[in-house]
């Protein structure tokens, strides 16, 4: 104990930037050795120690922060204001202290719900055991992204009332489906709601979990036809059922376009969400994703993802950043949920790796705009 005494007085007296981050985690340790946990927990020994760890993080470099939220994200001495400095911090930083952290209470991550980034209320979303007040606040906002999270945090009870939202949310928001329709709290009411929005494979489920009336399945369905014919009756040309599809994908896209405003004035949309997006079957949103990153015009990018040339798609994808070796995987995609376009088979996906040549960013996004627009003439 002596000995490490004096190497934290000489790493306190050090300037150096090496020193000073040795010292942070010599300190973590220090506090989080088993004789010295009981005392944590006093007032003055956390004022002190918040001291010493807020101008110590000041000047740590951010692999030392992310280290530090790692080895504390799951202490209940860490000082409560530290904690919610670190929870602020970059995604790849905050996830272990919003996930873990015993320190963070109630009234913490609702205002991470209410200033932080999308990626930061998603994680919040995703943590075991929400209180009440949390769960209300990631209802009031509504943002699909998180609604979904929460949706999936099988560790949060819902009650009823947060059951229904959901469930009612669901019409709109098609990511939600899956995950409520294998809630526990999912009573037979909200499957019969829930059955009408669903694809096949999950109706058949909720059938063999609720044993669900046919008669009371085919009157709700009617009822949901009804209910979008009468929406669309002012239409006179007869296409009803058409205009019904088309205002549900006009407030799908205005919901993603939102979304994708959100992320990129937080700095947070970064070419992995593309990816994400495809392997949630999100094709509107990855060409929206893809469109704000590159600065492209959507109408481009859909000709693009829908040519014989796949080699357009790669362009567009090195203009914003995805690696040569990601992209067939980015590329399989978009033909599993795209009806197999861009086309050129086995060949056109080898030939489309020469687009990630030595060429810059502005190059390449040049050249996608180029090509493609003489694509659509």
């Amino acid at each position: 104990m002596v000995a490490k005494t004096e190497e934290l007085l000489h790493l306190a007296k050090s300037r150096s930037a090496g020193d000073r981050e040795r010292l942070l985690l010599a300190v973590v340790e220090l506090c989080d050795a088993a004789e010295s946990r009981q005392i944590m927990s006093a007032p003055p020994v956390q004022d002190l120690l918040n001291s010493i760890f807020m101008s110590l993080v000041v000047e740590a470099e951010r692999d030392i922060r992310r280290r530090l939220t790692e080895k504390l994200a799951a202490v209940d001495w860490a000082p409560p204001g530290l904690i919610n400095v670190l929870a602020l911090d970059d995604i790849e930083i905050a996830r272990p202290v919003i996930a873990l952290s015993p320190v963070l209470q109630d009234a913490d991550l609702v205002r991470l719900l209410v200033e932080a980034t999308v990626e930061h209320q998603i994680e919040v979303a995703r943590r075991p055991g929400l209180g009440r007040p949390v769960v209300a606040e990631i209802l009031r906002q509504a943002e699909p992204a998180v609604l979904t999270a929460l949706a999936g945090n099988t560790q949060t009870a819902l009650d009823s009332g947060d059951m229904a939202a959901l469930v009612k949310a669901s019409r709109r928001v098609a990511a939600l489906r899956s995950p409520l329709a294998r809630r526990p709290e999912l009573t037979e009411d909200l499957a019969l709601q829930l059955y009408v929005w669903v694809g096949q494979s999950l109706r058949q489920s909720l059938l063999t979990r609720f044993r669900l009336d046919p008669a009371v399945l085919d009157r709700v369905l009617a009822e949901a036809v009804g209910e979008a014919h009468s929406a669309s009756a002012p239409s006179s040309d007869g296409g009803g059922s058409a205009a019904v599809v088309m205002e549900k994908d006009d407030e799908r896209e205005l919901m993603e376009t939102r979304l994708l405003a959100k992320l990129a004035a937080a700095g947070q949309l970064r070419p992995g969400y593309l990816l994400r997006a495809l392997r949630e079957e999100r094709l509107s949103l990855f060409v929206g994703a893809l469109s704000t990153l590159g600065g492209f015009p959507p109408e481009l990018v859909r000709a693009a993802i829908d040519s014989d040339r796949p080699e357009l798609l790669a362009l567009a994808c090195a203009a914003v950043g995805i690696d040569r070796s990601v992209f067939p995987t980015v590329l399989e995609l978009v033909r599993a949920i795209n009806g197999g376009r861009p086309g050129g088979g086995e060949e056109g996906a080898r030939r489309a790796l020469s687009a990630f040549g030595p060429f810059s960013p502005q190059i390449s996004s040049a050249a996608f705009r180029q090509a493609v627009s003489s694509l659509v003439r």
